[in-house]
């Protein structure tokens, strides 16, 4: 599912020596490998082929400039949930038609820099942000579209931090409201209400919540349609996973091979149909790469001291989430074929790997099993391309670090490393208010 592999024992991504490049830029650093992106952009692409959908790259889960513009020239639409992300939507060549704008917070001002960009759609989270979009719209004369998020009250079986689509949701609206809604916006003529929205959570490892979801969509189409209200575009929303461990997620033809059949009558009938993948995406595309500190024992624990942490990569803290990780020289016997939370090889150490952060929440793994590793050398944090990054922080003043994207046997600095005058910079800029 990625271009991250072994030869002879040492890591590569495609044709870079990761050991020969952390000698060269430093070390903590995240890798994308271009191909693997465009890879997972382009089999969404042909799986769901037969609905000609708007794919919309959800930037919240790797927002790189560099990254956006390479889906942009593969013709990809952009999903943003603040004017930031807008900012780097246009900076990365994005058609502003194709891009859909959610979150439960847009300000005014990120409203009139959306409407001023003609963008795609709103999702519509609420019907205070409906009026208040519309009502900046009719101050601007201009008419916009708008999709209603609407909340199937399914459960995805994910995270609790991570589900979206349940009934009480700070998201979007239920189905018995969203009646209502149209009966109360529907004909408004500055923000056109013709879209429905979906969005259930992530990751989400089975195809069923989705039907289960899309379902409840059709139907409620058909119920708006009788009372002549025309709903002419159904987004889908994002959520499809990743493999953290090897085959973990359905691969995209396998969500499609039963959504493409629901939701084919409704594109034949003229309806048009939008996706919003970040995750499948991007987080197979990158890794984080740290190197070994130290080695501490505290009673009959091991810990590996590294020089990344919860600051650079929050998820495990976060979420619970696990992210494999491996060194990126082994021996033969060491060499992994697959990527496991158990891995059965002999010789292996159970350990926490854990950050330099003042917190006992900073840690990567704990009691991981691990090919034995001294001081200095590096190891991989696999599919860390989605949600790493982008929720880096300076938290204990620390910089955060470069990124960079390996094309080939060509690797390019996208990021540089944030220095300790990035860190003040702000603060030096001081001026009465």
């Amino acid at each position: 599912m990625d271009c991250f592999h072994y030869r002879d024992g040492q890591l590569y991504c495609e044709d870079i020596n990761l050991n020969e490049l952390a000698s060269r830029v430093g070390t903590p650093v995240y890798v994308y490998s271009k191909k693997t992106l465009l890879d997972h952009y382009d089999r969404i692409a042909k799986a769901f082929a037969a609905l000609e959908p708007v794919i919309c790259y959800s930037i919240k889960s790797c927002g790189n400039l560099h990254l956006i513009k390479a889906l942009a020239q593969r013709g990809s639409g952009m999903d943003v949930v603040s004017g930031g992300e807008l900012h780097r939507a246009k900076l990365g060549g994005a058609d502003m038609k194709k891009v859909v704008y959610a979150g439960v917070g847009k300000t005014d001002e990120e409203i009139r820099q959306a409407l001023t960009a003609g963008i795609g759609y709103f999702n519509i989270e609420s019907e205070a942000e409906f009026e208040n979009i519309a009502a900046i719209a009719k101050q601007m004369n201009v008419t916009a579209h708008a999709a209603l998020r609407v909340n199937p009250d399914v459960d995805p079986k994910t995270h609790a931090k991570t589900t979206t689509g349940k009934k009480e949701s700070k998201f979007g609206v239920d189905i018995e409201r969203a009646r209502l809604f149209f009966q109360n916006y529907g004909k408004d003529k500055h923000l056109k209400l013709s879209a429905l929205h979906l969005h259930i959570g992530s990751p989400v490892y089975t195809v069923d919540p989705y039907v289960q979801a899309i379902t409840k969509a059709l139907s409620l189409i058909d119920e708006l349609k009788a009372q002549g209200f025309t709903v002419d575009t159904l987004d889908i929303g994002g959520g499809f996973g990743a493999d953290y461990t090897t085959g973990q997620s359905p691969v995209a033809a396998d969500y499609a091979k039963e959504i493409v059949p629901l939701l084919l009558p409704f594109k034949q009938a003229g309806g048009k149909i939008i996706l919003e993948p970040g995750r499948t995406i991007a987080g197979n595309s990158g890794i984080l790469l740290t190197r070994v500190q130290y080695i501490k024992m505290g009673g009959s624990k091991k810990f590996v001291i590294i020089d990344s942490g919860m600051h650079h990569l929050v998820r495990p803290t976060l979420y619970d989430s696990f992210h494999f990780i491996w060194p990126t020289r082994v021996a033969p016997m060491h060499e992994p074929k697959a990527r496991k939370q158990e891995m059965d090889m002999p010789g292996l150490e159970l350990c926490d790997v854990v950050g330099p952060i003042c917190e006992s929440g900073d840690f990567l793994a704990k009691a991981r099993a691990l090919p034995p590793v001294v001081r200095g050398d590096l190891l991989a944090v696999f599919t860390a391309g989605a949600y790493g990054m982008v929720m880096a922080s300076n938290y204990n003043a620390v910089p955060r670090p470069p990124e960079v994207l390996v094309d080939g046997d060509k690797a390019t600095l996208i990021r540089r490393r944030e220095t300790y005058d990035d860190l003040v910079a702000q603060e030096l800029a001081t001026e009465t208010v």
